[in-house]
C-alpha cells in the first residue's frame, strides 16, 4: 500500500504526462503551414513537455535541494507554456476554448508546483534553523 505522499507524487507525474499528451494533440490540429504557428508550436512543445520531464527528474534527485530545483524548473516551464498558449489564443491562431482549457490545466499544474516549492523551502529553512540552533547551542 502506498503512503499518501507517494500517491500524490504518482498523481502529479500522471497529470503532467497527460498534460503533455493534450498539448501534443492540440498542436497536431494547428495550421503548421503558418510560419508564426511553427515557431510558437516548437517553443510550446518544448516548454510543456519539460514540465513532466522535470517532475520525473525531481523524483530521481539526490536530495531536497535537488528536488526543489527541478520543481522550480518545472514551474518555470509551466509559466512559459502559459505565455505561448496565450499568444496562440490572442493572435487567433488557435481555438480560444481549446486554449483556455489547456491554460486552465497549466495554471493548476503551476499552482501545485508553486505550493510544493513553498512547502519544500519552508521545510528546508526549518531544518537549517534547527541545525544552526544546535550548532549555536554546541558553542555555548
Amino acid at each position: 500500500m502506498q503512503n499518501n505522499n507517494s500517491k500524490t507524487k504518482l498523481e502529479l507525474k500522471k497529470r503532467a504526462y497527460l498534460y503533455s499528451l493534450k498539448i501534443i494533440k492540440f498542436i497536431d490540429y494547428l495550421d503548421k503551414k503558418d510560419f508564426t504557428v511553427q515557431i510558437i508550436v516548437k517553443q510550446l512543445l518544448r516548454s510543456a513537455t519539460s514540465v513532466g520531464a522535470n517532475i520525473i527528474e525531481a523524483q530521481a534527485g539526490t536530495g531536497k535541494k535537488d528536488f526543489t530545483n527541478f520543481f522550480s524548473y518545472a514551474l518555470k516551464s509551466a509559466n512559459e507554456s502559459k505565455f505561448w498558449l496565450g499568444l496562440l489564443r490572442d493572435s487567433k491562431k488557435a481555438n480560444k476554448d481549446k486554449v483556455d482549457q489547456l491554460l486552465q490545466e497549466t495554471k493548476e499544474l503551476s499552482n501545485i508546483l508553486g505550493a510544493s516549492i513553498m512547502t519544500l523551502r519552508g521545510k528546508c529553512r526549518n531544518i537549517k534553523r534547527k541545525t544552526q540552533s544546535a550548532k549555536h547551542y554546541d558553542e555555548l
